[in-house]
């Protein structure tokens, strides 16, 4: 069945703005999406009706929040099916999730002469969280290489991941190439030499169905501002074993079951994780989104990308100045373009298109080492 795409903006009040003096056209979602009433909704009778702290009260506001806040992690759960709730962690975005790994089971886990591979698509968060664990720790980080198509070289990919190989980290779907990579291969390659898998999912889980059970990696990351949920949060998922043999990420309140002035003994799943007051609002904020997509179906969503896609990319080809990075054939990338004009600087071009009411994002898309291989910049 399509989507009513009419009827979808009807959802989205910030659609109904003028930018200087045009109806405004959005398209910068890859960077944060704009929010259904749905989810503005969510938030704001938290604040007038609910607003609480959680776990801790016995009074009725505190049960309210707490029931709240939980029923959005299961939410989450169901989103992506994962095995429990209590594998999934509430944290403030995609970065915080991966340096979460990295600080915890990295720290623990690293030494000198072990190996993290990663991919030269990355975004910054799925690159330098490494660099300082292999600083710190004396491993060594390796790249699998992009092809000229815009591709992983996967050929290479298994020579890289070698038996000192302790955790493979890549993005599912590029925010730059728009490439959907092969994490299930990856997961494959690093299983049969004993490493764990991440997979920074920040630009997929919004536009595709996401099942962690089949993809069968131990972490997940991804963040709630892509995927018509509010800013400040994000969510880890982990493999419980993995997360339960992990120490804490941050220490304070809740995530403790007792303290001394001598030590302390850490909280159970998930709390463990989730240390002082959380963002409870947008959490069930992101709870609303979930449901928005869910009401929405995930396939129905994917299936309209790539008919847009295709539309975008047929038109884009069409002028000659312009060259769009990462494979051309839409049923193998997602509905993220991006591209460099023969002349125009990046800046000049979307200030001029925001004269018009259009937003997009320019500039090194957070991805400097992939921009300066994929460009010449």
């Amino acid at each position: 069945t399509l989507l009513d795409v009419e009827l979808i903006r009807q959802d989205f009040p910030i659609l109904k703005r003028e930018v200087n003096g045009h109806p405004l056209v959005y398209l910068d979602n890859a960077a944060t999406t704009q929010k259904p009433r749905q989810v503005i909704n969510a938030l704001v009778d938290f604040y007038e009706q609910n607003n609480a702290n959680v776990h801790r009260g016995v009074h009725t506001l505190s049960i309210e929040s707490t029931d709240m806040y939980e029923l959005a992690r299961t939410k989450v759960q169901r989103f992506i099916n994962a095995p429990c709730p209590e594998s999934v962690i509430w944290t403030r975005n995609t970065s915080e999730s991966i340096n979460l790994v990295a600080h915890t089971w990295g720290r623990a886990n690293l030494k000198p002469g072990d190996n993290i591979v990663t991919t030269a698509m990355e975004h910054h968060s799925n690159i330098v969280p490494w660099q300082q664990l292999t600083q710190q720790t004396g491993a060594e980080l390796r790249f699998i290489p992009v092809g000229d198509d815009g591709y992983l070289q996967m050929e290479v990919a298994q020579g890289l991941i070698d038996d000192r190989t302790k955790i493979v980290a890549a993005v599912h779907a590029s925010n730059v190439l728009g490439v959907i990579n092969p994490v299930s291969e990856l997961t494959a390659l690093a299983r049969s030499v004993g490493a764990v898998m991440l997979v920074d999912a920040a630009q997929s889980v919004p536009h595709m169905p996401i099942d962690v059970q089949s993809l069968d990696c131990d972490f997940l990351a991804f963040s709630a501002h892509k995927m018509l949920g509010p800013t400040g949060i994000g969510v880890l998922y982990g493999r419980p074993e993995l997360l339960e043999s992990m120490p804490p990420f941050l220490y304070g309140g809740d995530m403790i079951i007792e303290v001394t002035y001598e030590d302390a003994r850490w909280n159970d799943l998930p709390y463990k994780f989730e240390a002082g007051t959380p963002n409870i609002a947008d959490a069930v904020a992101t709870g609303a989104a979930v449901d928005y997509l869910t009401d929405l179906g995930m396939e129905r969503i994917a299936a309209h990308e790539r008919d847009l896609t295709a539309y975008a990319l047929e038109r884009m080809a069409e002028i000659e100045t312009v060259k769009i990075l990462g494979p051309t054939d839409p049923s193998a990338r997602g509905a993220v373009i991006s591209f460099v004009h023969d002349t125009l600087h990046p800046h000049d071009l979307g200030t001029a298109l925001d004269s018009m009411g259009i937003a997009i994002r320019t500039g090194h898309h957070c991805a400097m080492p992939l921009g300066y291989a994929a460009t010449g910049w």
